[in-house]
């Protein structure tokens, strides 16, 4: 892929550090501006150096709160950091409504804590291709933390899987009903479990819920996005990776801890992050965060085929009439959805077809 003088440039200048440069890949990239993809194409040897953490929950557990001081004591460790803060699309615009967070106050005038908030657009869970996109800029700025913290829309949120290496699922006290509700859902998406505000009432009995939550989770198989949530690892605290089983034998198993925070007071987070620090070391010594990077590749792909796609098959509906001349066609009874849809797809099932062929013969040559 080839960009123009002015992308050369700016990827230059984010490379080489500097915040304002960063700020206009994002857009660029959120906003699908021209050139946007051969930019990126461009970050994908520059990525892959940081950790990436997704804090998720039902509105009004704090995860706000708990980005900006985990922000904080990540900068007081010495790490850089960067803070994707997915916020509901504007029904005008489909910009963020919410724009950059103000409870992000902690590390306000600290440049190395990048904080931009990005919209939904819409998607499931919450995230967008553009979002992952924004990932990588940041990873190849040089950020040792990136966060993402979703909109929290329950079990949709399963989707920010597939773009952060660790989840953290945000429980506020009190929520017995929220966690039956959510249950299978959060089981499977969740490496750590917070529950925040845990000086309020209800805070013993949450922790008390989401340990018997995950213990009948494993007896029916449903915990762990990977299955690899082991009970029987599981300390007072439920929390720990234990890599020898009873016989003595190396083990994968990870087991989901639940960590209490208090986050306006920064209390619990040093702890999250060293349970934070416990998932990473898994995930590498395990072989599990070579296999989600795989996975989260092959899901990019599906998903940038699937825009093309679309696009393209968009075009030779227009060359058919258009879908709304296609749709009478059908109400007038002409025709069918399924005889339209394979009519469309001839031109570019042959065209396919030819490309493997000629594939084929270069390879036999």
């Amino acid at each position: 892929m080839t960009m123009d003088e002015a992308d050369e440039s700016l990827l230059e200048a984010l490379l080489a550090g500097e915040h304002r440069a960063l700020a206009r890949v994002i857009s660029k990239i959120e906003n699908r501006s021209p050139g946007y993809r051969d930019l990126v194409s461009e970050l994908y040897a520059h990525t892959g150096n940081a950790d990436v953490i997704g804090i998720t929950g039902s509105p009004g557990a704090g995860k706000s709160t708990l980005v900006d001081k985990l922000a904080e004591a990540y900068r007081e460790r010495g790490e850089t950091v960067g803070v994707i803060a997915i916020d509901p699309s504007s029904p005008f615009t489909g910009g963020a409504v919410l724009g950059d967070r103000i409870r992000m106050a902690s590390t306000v005038g600290d440049m190395d804590v990048f904080v931009r908030s990005m919209s939904a657009r819409g998607t499931l869970g919450g995230l967008s291709t553009a979002t992952a996109d924004a990932v990588k800029a940041m990873d190849a700025f040089g950020k040792d933390k990136i966060i993402i913290e979703t909109v929290g829309a329950g079990q949709n949120e399963i989707d920010i899987v597939r773009t952060a290496d660790t989840v953290a699922v945000l429980v506020p006290p009190g929520s017995g009903d929220d966690i039956q509700t959510l249950k299978a859902g959060i089981l499977e998406i969740a490496d750590i479990f917070i529950v925040n505000k845990a000086d309020r009432e209800g805070a013993d009995r949450t922790v008390q819920e989401l340990r018997e939550m995950v213990h009948l989770g494993e007896e029916s198989g449903l915990a762990g996005s990977a299955g690899h949530h082991g009970v029987d690892a599981m300390d007072g605290d439920g929390a720990g990776w234990d890599d020898v089983d009873e016989s003595g034998d190396d083990t994968d198993d990870w087991t989901t801890p639940i960590v209490e925070t208090v986050a306006t007071k920064g209390t619990g987070v040093d702890t999250f992050i060293d349970e934070l620090g416990n998932h990473r070391s898994y995930l590498v010594d395990s072989g599990t965060h070579a296999e989600k990077v795989r996975q989260r590749y092959a899901e990019e792909i599906r998903t940038l085929l699937r825009e093309d796609v679309h696009a393209l098959l968009e075009g030779e509906l227009a060359d058919s009439g258009g879908i709304d001349d296609l749709a009478e066609a059908v109400r007038q009874g002409e025709t069918d959805p399924y005889s339209i849809a394979t009519d469309v797809l001839a031109p570019v099932e042959a065209c396919v077809e030819n490309l493997a062929a000629d594939a084929d013969d270069s390879s036999a040559e």
